[in-house]
C-alpha cells in the first residue's frame, strides 16, 4: 500500500479538544477512512497549530481527497513517499551485504534465536 504526506493548513488553528468529543471526532474520521481503504497513521503539528503533516496508507491520493471532504477535511497537498532512516546503512560492508546485527535492527520483531 503507498505511503503519503497529507498537508493541510487550518489558517484559525487547529481545534482538536482532549475530551470525549475529541475521541469522537477521531473515531468518525478513522471509520470514513476505512471505508475508502485509507489508514490514518499519524499526524505532525505545527506550534502555531496551523499545519498539520499527516502520514497516511492509501490506495491512490484520489481516495485521501475523498476523505478529506467527506470528513470536512483541507488537503493542501499530497506526497507520496518512502522511509529513508539511518539504520538503514548501519552494518553495510562495502560488498553491499548487511550484518546481522542490522537486519535485526531493521526488523526488531524477529528474535535474535530465529534469524540465527
Amino acid at each position: 500500500m503507498p505511503r503519503y504526506i497529507v498537508e493541510r493548513a487550518f489558517p484559525e488553528g487547529l481545534d482538536l479538544p482532549i475530551n470525549e468529543t475529541g475521541d469522537r471526532l477521531c473515531r468518525k474520521i478513522v471509520n470514513t477512512n476505512a471505508e475508502e481503504g485509507v489508514t490514518w497513521v499519524h499526524s505532525y503539528v505545527s506550534l502555531d497549530r496551523t499545519r498539520t503533516f499527516c502520514v497516511y496508507d492509501a490506495p491512490t491520493p484520489e481516495a485521501i481527497r475523498q476523505v478529506g471532504r467527506r470528513n470536512a477535511l483541507p488537503v493542501n497537498g499530497i506526497t507520496e513517499v518512502s522511509v529513508l532512516d539511518p539504520y538503514f546503512y548501519l552494518g553495510m560492508g562495502r560488498d553491499g551485504h548487511e550484518s546481522f546485527v542490522a537486519a535485526h535492527l531493521r526488523t526488531p520483531w524477529l528474535p535474535f534465536s530465529y534469524i540465527a
